[in-house]
């Protein structure tokens, strides 16, 4: 599946802070990236992220990740993680 813009920006994001992100107390945690502003927050459900980015940044396009996984929800109830 290929990522639309702004799912690449946020990937690009990502990448550029993985070693802050993915340390063992944010593993399965969300991060919520403004894509414009390259600003994060990150906590357990990317609700409270949202908000403070938002408050921050109004008119923000945000993107949620979730730390360690190749995705941030599943339906079937298994979220396999990344290597």
């Amino acid at each position: 599946m290929e990522l639309s813009d702004l799912g690449k920006q946020a990937e690009a994001l990502y990448q550029r802070f993985r070693p802050q992100l993915e340390t063992k107390e944010n593993i399965g945690k969300i991060v919520v990236f403004d894509v414009d502003s390259g600003d994060y927050e990150l906590d357990a459900t990317g609700i409270e992220s949202s908000k403070r980015l938002r408050e921050r940044h109004p008119l923000a396009n945000l993107y949620a990740l979730r730390i360690g996984y190749k995705a941030v929800f599943s339906f079937a109830g298994y979220l396999e993680r990344t290597s």
